[in-house]
């Protein structure tokens, strides 16, 4: 038994948890949270529910997972962030790299808009609460005026913000997504100049 063929069979079977939660997120989204169930969503999979529960015994577990894969480059950014000097460039490549974050990861945002007491009840509230404050502390200064600290948490609002009230807007996605990272970066550097 060569060690390629684990390999393979290891990707595949990543693929096919991936294909789980893309596809729970698709019902979740058509016809909300808790009136999907695991057999629907086999049944779209076109695999048993034996198949499923190989992967994840619950719907609850499908979204923590989701979360946990999602936001895992959000853990990466502040990671990173931690470890650059406080410039301007860091800070500004923090909003770029955190925007690209979002936009991979909307489709999960928009469900935790969608499903707020599901969310709630799920810990992945205050996982998400977690990983914001990690934001925080990596765009702003420690000693920065009060006026500033509200610039770049407004950058990261901002960016939130748009995620969801943008899509309602006219316009092709990659230029709305460059608009609101302007003005998030725009925001971050007026802070850095009060600094």
């Amino acid at each position: 038994m060569g060690g390629t063929m684990d390999g393979t069979k290891q990707r595949r079977r990543g693929n096919t948890r991936q294909r789980i939660q893309d596809v729970a997120l698709e019902l979740f989204a058509e016809q909300g949270y808790e009136k999907t169930s695991l057999r629907e969503i086999a049944e779209r999979l076109e695999v048993t529910k034996a198949a499923l529960y190989y992967h994840f015994k619950t719907k609850e577990e499908i979204i923590v997972s989701l979360f946990e894969d999602l936001t895992k480059p959000i853990e990466d950014l502040i990671e990173w962030g931690r470890q650059q000097p406080h410039t301007l460039e860091t800070k500004q490549e923090i909003v770029r790299r955190y925007s690209q974050v979002l936009t991979d990861a909307s489709p999960l945002f928009r469900f935790m808009q969608e499903n707020q007491a599901t969310v709630r009840d799920l810990s992945i509230g205050e996982m998400f609460k977690n990983r914001m404050l990690g934001m925080r502390d990596i765009v702003i200064d420690p000693d920065a005026d009060l006026v500033d600290q509200v610039r770049c948490i407004s950058a990261l609002f901002t960016m939130h913000a748009g995620m969801f009230v943008m899509k309602d807007l006219e316009g092709d996605p990659e230029e709305k997504r460059q608009a609101i990272l302007e003005v998030a970066t725009d925001l971050i550097t007026q802070a850095h100049k009060g600094a």
